[in-house]
This record gives C-alpha cells, structure tokens and sequence, in this order.
C-alpha cells in the first residue's frame, strides 16, 4: 500500500475534493432537527442524492472548580437519555435557540441546568458531531469562576441531577462504559489539553 505522506504544510487545498450543491428538498421535520435530500455533483462529474440531518448548532460547558480539598473538581449531570433508552452522566449542554450566539446559550444552559453563573469562560473548539451527515456544530466551552446564583429552571420533560467528581476521576470514566456519549468524551479531550496547555 502507497500513499502520499503529508505535513501540515503541505496538506492540498479543500476545493480539490469539494462537490457542488443543487437542489434541497426538506424530507421530514420535527422541532429537534430536519431531514433534507440533497443533490451534489463531483468536481469529476458524478452526481448523487444524499441525505442531510440539519439541526440546531450545540453546546456543551465543562465547569470546573477547586475543592475544599484543593482538587479540580468538574459539575456533571446525571439523565435519562431517549435515544439510548438509558441515564447518561454527562457535562452542561443544550441547543442553541434562533438568533442566539452559541456563547450565550452555553451560559443559559449552564444557569437553568445547574444555578451555576461563571466568571470565566473559554472556547474550546466547534466540532462536527457527524459530518458524514449531520450540519451542524457542537461548540465546546470551559466554565471557571462559579458561583451558584439561582435553582434549576428545566424544561418540562427535563429531570437532571447535579453532582460533581474530582477532574481526573470523571476522566477515567470517559469511554468506561459509564460515560458512552462520544460529544462528551471529545469535550473532555478538549478540557485535558487546555489545562495541560496552561500548565506547560
């Protein structure tokens, strides 16, 4: 097997793979995401029509904070998930409404969900969360600097418990079994390497 070995700098432009939108026609809608049939052609002339999940853009925040012992400690969410018909132990997170900046609604969820304000909050990256065919983004973000401000104020078919672990412990259980979503185990990968970064 043979194939051309690359660096950063040297990586091709993306337009040498891109295809070309046509037509886009909504198959199927309901409040969460839509369901969109797309007609693309290769820059080789291939045509195909391919399916495209369009959602909300997301967010997750990651707050942390030192103990009364002096450890990093991270808030976590325990709930029931329908999609995989189980409870999930997972950060802050949520969609972002219309015409919302994504920082803002990861503050909102991080006050309805936990009564949690920060002082301080960093970017951590926007990722796909299934480009394959998924549109949209998961923007990531640290909380520090917390201060509890207010009570849970859920949705109506929200039940979400709040508790919080050591840091390194809540990231020996990503990928565990205990912690199966992929969104938060990614957002945890993030939140390792800004605090190993800071610590450089």
């Amino acid at each position: 097997m043979t194939f051309e070995e690359l660096t950063l700098e040297t990586l091709p432009e993306d337009k040498d793979l891109m295809w070309s939108t046509g037509g886009r026609r909504k198959a199927y809608s309901c409040p969460i995401f839509s369901v969109n049939e797309v007609d693309r052609t290769c820059h080789d002339g291939r045509q195909g029509r391919f399916i495209e999940i369009a959602c909300p853009e997301w967010i997750i925040i990651i707050p942390i904070y030192k103990g009364a012992d002096g450890r990093l400690r991270v808030v976590l969410e325990r709930q029931y998930r329908h999609g995989s018909d189980s409870i999930t132990v997972e950060y802050p997170a949520g969609l972002v409404e219309k015409g919302e900046d994504p920082l803002d609604a990861a503050k909102r969820e991080l006050l309805e969900e936990t009564g949690l304000k920060a002082g301080r909050v960093t970017k951590l990256a926007s990722l796909c969360p299934n480009p394959a065919f998924m549109s949209n983004h998961q923007h990531i973000y640290l909380a520090e600097d917390l201060e509890s401000v207010a009570d849970q104020d859920l949705d109506a078919n929200e039940e979400i418990e709040v508790f919080s672990l050591p840091f390194d412990e809540a990231v020996s259980l990503m990928g565990s079994g205990k912690v199966d979503n992929s969104l938060m185990v990614a957002a945890t990968g993030l939140a390792v390497w800004e605090l190993n970064r800071r610590n450089a």
